[in-house]
């Protein structure tokens, strides 16, 4: 078996996490430094697509306006513009500049060159601040930041999940607007906090690998009135 190349380091903003992104012939991996376990790979992407299928399959919104936080391997991305139609807009909030390099450069064939599509607007930025400055903006928002409520790298990922943080979301999502956050594992206490701050939520546990594999969360939370 060839052996892992390392590729790139990358710190994390706001943290003394450090992201590197390994190949092994074709397959890739971003983890964080000193932890045995991928946070990303290129073999591992079904619940992530399943999160933009989730969200926006039915969407219903004429010219949808949508934002990704966290790009990661762009596997989200690209199932997202699969499933929008060509006049909509996509903005992909990601913290860490050296992952949208990646995209552009060794792991960009992987999801199929996403960030190539026209449609798609990156901004290097936390996604919690792009939400607070445009209020009723997106159709969709969907969160795929630290591995979900309960990640390890970045430890303001707790204001993103947390009732603040939710209440943000929900403010800057039109009317009938969808949320759609992704984790490793099932946080019961989160799916009662998307109650609370006013979404209708469904929880759903598509497996890591298209229909095998391990299983992963996906909570949808459509704004009420």
């Amino acid at each position: 078996m060839k052996p892992w190349v390392h590729l790139g380091s990358a710190p994390v903003p706001g943290s003394r996490d450090e992201l590197q992104l390994w190949q092994r012939d074709t397959e890739f991996s971003i983890r964080v430094r000193g932890t045995p376990y991928d946070l990303m790979n290129s073999r591992q992407h079904g619940s992530e697509e399943a999160l933009a299928d989730l969200a926006l399959t039915g969407l219903g919104a004429a010219a949808p306006r949508v934002l990704i936080g966290g790009l990661g391997m762009g596997f989200t991305l690209a199932a997202a513009l699969h499933t929008l139609p060509d006049d909509s807009q996509v903005t992909v909030a990601e913290l860490v500049p050296e992952v949208v390099s990646w995209n552009h450069g060794p792991l960009g064939e992987v999801a199929g060159h996403p960030l190539r599509d026209p449609r798609v607007t990156v901004a290097v930025a936390d996604v919690g601040e792009v939400m607070r400055t445009h209020p009723t903006k997106f159709d969709a928002i969907l969160l795929d930041v630290d591995n979900g409520p309960e990640g390890m790298t970045r430890a303001a990922n707790d204001a993103l999940y947390g009732p603040r943080g939710l209440a943000t979301a929900r403010a800057a999502l039109r009317p009938d607007g969808v949320l759609a956050v992704w984790s490793v594992e099932h946080v019961p206490r989160f799916t009662d906090a998307l109650t609370r701050a006013g979404f209708t939520t469904h929880v759903h546990h598509p497996r890591a690998r298209h229909g095998r594999g391990g299983k992963h969360t996906v909570w949808t939370g459509r704004k009420g009135g």
